[in-house]
């Protein structure tokens, strides 16, 4: 078994470390100061051990043609578990990652590479002023926010404008999809289910069952879009899992979307 690998972060003030993972051959656990923050199957990154990463990825398997390539931005890398499962499915995606942690995606793709690099492309800032700079006359078919978890997110990226400013990058037919975790009783999850709704059409929230009970902690992933929503797509949704869980949109999501 290979020894673990260890950068400093100096944003974080801590190191990252990359581990192998004695259970599942060829996958690797990434901890931030200690903390496990991804999983990333690199011999099979079809295959994802996260349940909130599979969700996202069931998502993101309705948006275009089944194996067609995407455009995709990630807001918040990790090890980059999702843009390596997007990669393998839908060979041809043009990826952009980025990230606040300057060493983070550097440490990441050195030690893990992607198989098809010059695809995916990084930036290192803060993900609003990337957003609204750099990236202000791209189009994406996908926009993947995983950076903050429940009320210490940083607020500028927990707005309706914020959102705005996505939904101004984002292709017809696109989606964007937000990982949040948060505690009960799911303050700020409404808070973000409001925010999303002042500004796109339809919104869906996939997550384990017993969270929508807002009695038990986890994450929920939002998923926004100005298409109106298929019935079909959420039965396909629901059928993916992780089971037990649940997909809810429209008039289910009262009780998260109102103050």
């Amino acid at each position: 078994m290979t020894s673990p690998i260890s950068r400093w972060m100096s944003n974080l003030g801590a190191h990252a470390t990359l581990e192998e993972d004695t259970f599942v051959p060829g996958a690797w656990v990434l901890s931030l100061a200690g903390a496990e923050q991804s999983h990333v199957n690199v011999a099979h990154p079809d295959e994802i051990f996260y349940e909130y990463l599979r969700r996202l990825a069931n998502f993101v398997d309705e948006v275009g043609q089944p194996g067609k390539p995407l455009r995709v931005l990630h807001l918040g890398a990790g090890a980059l578990t999702l843009a390596r499962y997007i990669e393998q499915l839908r060979p041809g995606s043009t990826q952009v990652a980025v990230d606040l942690e300057r060493e983070l995606l550097d440490f990441v793709l050195e030690s893990l590479p992607l198989n098809h690099p010059e695809n995916l492309s990084t930036l290192i800032g803060d993900a609003r002023e990337v957003l609204t700079h750099e990236l202000v006359d791209r189009k994406f078919d996908v926009i993947v926010l995983d950076i903050f978890s429940g009320s210490g997110a940083p607020g500028h990226l927990t707005v309706p404008a914020f959102y705005s400013e996505m939904n101004d990058l984002l292709e017809d037919g696109g989606m964007v999809l937000v990982n949040v975790g948060d505690d009960p009783p799911f303050a700020f999850a409404d808070t973000q289910i409001r925010a999303l709704s002042g500004v796109f059409r339809s919104i869906m929230a996939s997550a384990p069952t017993e969270i929508f009970s807002r009695k038990y902690p986890g994450n929920m992933i939002l998923a926004a879009t100005q298409s109106k929503i298929d019935l079909g797509l959420v039965e396909r949704l629901r059928a993916a899992g992780p089971h037990p869980g649940t997909v809810l949109f429209g008039a289910d999501l009262d009780g998260f979307g109102k103050p």
